[in-house]
């Protein structure tokens, strides 16, 4: 699963970037610095992890992770492919979910591609371009579904409806995640064309690092602005995220974040939000050769959280046993669970709860 990081040139794409990886994209004060795409694969900051490593003690600690893409930069006219409008919308096609970067910051050394600093008209720029990308979609779509309605297939003849309204919303600049579709509606006819503006997004307000705490009065606009989209607004001071991310020492990157009134970096609730954002949580293996963060969708099923290990542990399933995370915790090990009586056996209907650590018995 991956999350894009998307945004006008010059907004801090790549310095966050930077930020949460430790790949090193290149951050200059121009546009289109980032070409080509850079990947970077993401530890999913989790403290539970670390409560399991004191109780087991195990050889080895592995986080869940979340990729990142940092995409070049879009300007205006992408739809249509100015600038690297269409390798720009190629690569965001590929992402499960956006995070838009916004310049909520006044810094005349670094230059906005408009000109002026206005997140609302930048948020509006790329809405616009993504929104125009998705209208060609579905009226390319709309050709086809015609000519099956109207011969009188009523699948063809509801799909349609359906495409009308979406054409009808994206023309008066609404994405097609805030286009109210019924549900069934949208699992058939919707989520099979990929829309752009159908991922869900995440607002990231790259504020100053005295706008860091409380945001600005540029941020206030973003939340009015956002306020009626199915939408997450994070206010980060990028800049300031980059140093912290330079130190290596622990204490050090303490001290620096209680200098600006933060109790942690803005890059690990980024990170946990990113993960939220693609629908995805954890479940844990805890033995003394590893202590393991899995990650699977949320809704995941047993045998398809035991899948994640390997697929043959879920074509022989069988069971699963599992331990509630405070049941671990407050008892100190998987024998004294056991003892409690805290240890459940589920089957293949099991739908994996968030933080269960769980033990698979399979036959292949």
């Amino acid at each position: 699963m991956k999350a894009g990081i998307v945004g006008l040139p010059n907004v801090g794409k790549s310095t966050l970037f930077n930020s949460l990886s430790n790949a090193k994209a290149q951050s200059a004060n121009f546009p289109f610095c980032t070409i080509e795409p850079n990947v970077g694969v993401v530890n999913v900051p989790d403290n539970r992890l670390l409560e399991l490593e004191s109780l087991v003690n195990p050889e080895r600690v592995i986080p869940a992770t979340v990729e990142i893409v940092d995409i070049a930069g879009l300007v205006k006219g992408a739809s249509k492919g100015e600038g690297l409008g269409n390798q720009f919308l190629g690569n965001i096609r590929e992402t499960d979910a956006i995070l838009h970067v916004l310049r909520c910051f006044d810094d005349d050394n670094v230059v906005h591609v408009d000109g002026k600093i206005d997140p609302i008209n930048d948020k509006e720029t790329i809405d616009l371009e993504l929104q125009l990308k998705d209208l060609e979609t579905v009226e390319k779509k709309l050709e086809k579904v015609k000519r099956a309605a109207k011969t009188g297939q009523k699948e063809a003849q509801k799909e349609l409806a359906v495409l009308e309204q979406l054409k009808k919303g994206l023309e008066e600049g609404t994405s097609v995640r805030a286009i109210k579709i019924d549900k069934d509606d949208r699992e058939a006819f919707v989520k099979p064309l990929q829309f752009i503006t159908d991922k869900p997004v995440m607002y990231v307000c790259n504020v100053d690092e005295k706008s860091a705490v409380n945001g600005n009065a540029y941020v206030d606009k973003v939340k009015a602005s956002v306020k009626d989209e199915d939408a997450e607004i994070l206010v980060l001071a990028v800049g300031i995220e980059a140093d912290i991310a330079e130190l290596d020492d622990f204490e050090e990157r303490q001290l620096f974040l209680e200098d600006i009134g933060l109790e942690e970096a803005g890059v690990s609730k980024l990170i946990r939000s990113a993960y939220k954002l693609l629908n995805q949580q954890t479940y844990f293996t805890a033995g003394v050769k590893e202590v393991r963060a899995w990650t699977v969708k949320v809704g995941a099923t047993a045998p398809e959280a035991a899948g994640v290990i390997h697929t043959d542990f879920q074509k022989g399933f069988i069971r699963a046993e599992v331990i509630k995370y405070n049941d671990f915790v407050t008892l100190g090990s998987e024998a004294k669970v056991r003892e409690a009586g805290k240890l459940s056996v589920e089957g293949k209907e099991y739908i994996v709860k968030d933080g269960d650590i769980m033990n698979f018995r399979f036959n292949v």
